[in-house]
């Protein structure tokens, strides 16, 4: 919605928004970029002043951080720009993760881009975006593809974007493509092409309506550990605001906590998710996670606790995010007592005798809140703790308060 704000011809007040480490770079970065962004985290709500997407700088130097999404986006919204020099770079976690196929998209738009082999840090000559055909691999990230489709209106011509990898299937797409359906673009004309290719066909030249005010979602990611937490300790839990008509897929993980033995209810005040002590563990299961991969450690953190096999899988990907996910949750579970397989595509999880561990997070958030919610169960029947978690100020990245709000659930 930051990048969105942009594309208004007047100013935007983003309410319920997030402040972390992620949002905090994209601010500063569109404010690099010229535009006046006024943050106020008081009221958690962000006023962007927006320009019709017209990049008021034609110099920048922006550095995004951890944020896979602020240097998608950021570096095709430059790319949209007639003539300029913009210069994008990360930290060294974020110079490792997957660029690729969207510096090619915006090359076969004429864009000039320096790069260190497809990864960042990256500098690019903008010469906007001409339209017409160009190919993308977008498997590594669904991000690459909604970056090209929010400014594809911004092109002198249609935009057809031949996709290769699956992206337009995955639900970040999905949500991109209803808010610009539901900010006045017109529906995208999709084609198979087989070969596991297909055509999205984006018009250019169609000005984005975007209200003065527009309300954020509660983060359905970020709900599916509180969500999980009465599977752990019994009891019942509440994310205010957060309905099964959410734009995000990671909504779906309710199904997994139901599959779980849950009871999850949606109400007016938003998503209940309940279970009676004397229940608790849950039965394993199998599932591709592939549509809401950004939960499967959430299941795989607490599989321990289940009763019998837990397989994860559709989750190749994740070993280019913000750490190899697979690889570092079958470390840390295997330190835990438990028997690990783990392949390109996936992890099984056998539940075994719990052994009291410290967990290294990777300097992943999702790492250490996954295995946040571990932690409290009450191993020893005392609630004396057996559960260390290094570095958990990672975090930051998207929920900086997620050990505080635990805490107060803890002692509510």
């Amino acid at each position: 919605m930051l990048l969105l704000a942009t594309m208004a011809e007047h100013p935007v007040r983003l309410t319920g928004a997030l402040f972390s480490d992620d949002s905090r770079h994209m601010v500063d970065c569109l404010k690099a970029l010229g535009f006046e962004v006024a943050p106020d985290e008081e009221t958690k709500s962000i006023q962007v002043t927006g320009t019709g997407g017209r990049i008021p700088a034609a110099k920048a130097s922006l550095f995004v951080g951890a944020a896979g999404t602020a240097a998608r986006f950021l570096t095709a919204f430059c790319a949209s720009r007639k003539g300029g020099r913009f210069e994008i770079d990360g930290t060294e976690q974020m110079r490792n993760r997957p660029m690729k196929g969207l510096l090619d998209a915006l090359e076969q738009q004429g864009t000039n881009i320096d790069s260190q082999e497809g990864f960042l840090p990256v500098t690019i000559l903008p010469q906007g975006l001409k339209g017409g055909r160009l190919q993308l691999e977008a498997s590594a990230s669904t991000q690459l593809l909604s970056a090209l489709l929010m400014v594809a209106p911004l092109a002198e011509t249609d935009l057809e974007i031949e996709v290769s990898g699956g992206a337009e299937k995955k639900p970040f797409v999905l949500l991109t493509q209803e808010l610009m359906y539901r900010f006045g673009q017109p529906k995208q004309e999709t084609e198979t092409l087989g070969k596991g290719k297909v055509l999205l066909q984006v018009k250019a030249g169609v000005p984005y309506k975007i209200p003065e005010t527009v309300s954020i979602e509660p983060d359905a990611s970020a709900a599916s550990y509180f969500l999980s937490l009465p599977l752990v300790v019994g009891g019942t839990v509440t994310i205010k605001g957060l309905h099964s008509g959410s734009l995000q897929g990671d909504y779906a993980y309710t199904d997994v906590l139901r599959k779980l033995g849950m009871t999850v209810e949606e109400t007016s005040e938003g998503t209940t998710a309940s279970m009676a002590i004397n229940q608790l563990p849950g039965q394993g299961l199998q599932r591709n996670f592939w549509p809401i991969s950004d939960t499967f450690m959430t299941l795989a953190a607490i599989s321990p606790l289940l009763k019998g096999l837990t397989r994860i899988e559709g989750i190749g990907h994740t070993r280019h995010q913000e750490s190899d996910r697979i690889s570092a949750m079958a470390n840390e579970l295997i330190k835990l007592g438990q028997w690990i397989e783990d392949g390109d595509d996936f992890i099984e999880i056998q539940p075994g005798l719990i052994v009291p561990s410290e967990v290294m997070t990777y300097d992943d958030h999702r790492i250490a809140m996954s295995f946040g919610i571990l932690g409290c169960f009450n191993l020893y029947a005392d609630g004396s703790p057996w559960l260390t978690i290094r570095d958990p100020g990672c975090c930051a990245k998207t929920f900086p308060e997620f050990f505080k709000i635990l805490e107060k659930l803890r002692t509510a």
